[in-house]
């Protein structure tokens, strides 16, 4: 016997979006303040953290992720490597939410009913912003991964 059908796990997929500094092309090298990340406040939620969704029927995880990028927070991005997943619970239900790293390319922020506003902050000032623990390791994981790329 499988499941109970509230037992589903929720997919979803999101990215943390980061950009060079600004403070880079003034010839600031200093490595933490390289980039810069992307956190969303969502109203409904009171909470800032990284855009993510639920992934629509038939939809690739990847895919998921640019969509929901593009639709909370206005911005284009490139998909680079593959963050941890994050895994909790959500009224009971497991959620698997799947993260990539994500430097911005282009858009603007324009508020939607989904998210307020948007900030970019250094990863420090990030870390501390977000409202749940589970999304603070992301960005220990993007900084990992943008020392390796950057």
């Amino acid at each position: 016997m499988g499941q109970p059908a509230t037992q589903t796990p929720i997919r979803a997929a999101g990215a943390v979006l980061w950009r060079r500094s600004p403070a880079c092309a003034l010839g600031h090298r200093e490595p933490l303040n390289r980039v810069e990340i992307a956190l969303i406040h969502r109203p409904r939620y009171d909470d800032w953290s990284h855009p993510k969704g639920k992934l629509k029927s038939g939809e690739a995880v990847a895919q998921a992720a640019l969509r929901e990028v593009k639709e909370e927070t206005g911005m284009d991005c490139l998909l680079g490597p593959q963050l941890p997943a994050s895994h909790y619970l959500v009224n009971g239900r497991p959620k698997e939410v799947r993260y990539w790293a994500a430097e911005v390319i282009g858009g603007t922020f324009i508020e939607n009913r989904e998210v307020d506003r948007l900030v970019w902050l250094p990863p420090a000032a990030a870390r501390n912003r977000l409202t749940h623990e589970r999304d603070r390791p992301l960005i220990d994981a993007l900084i990992r991964t943008l020392g390796n790329i950057t």
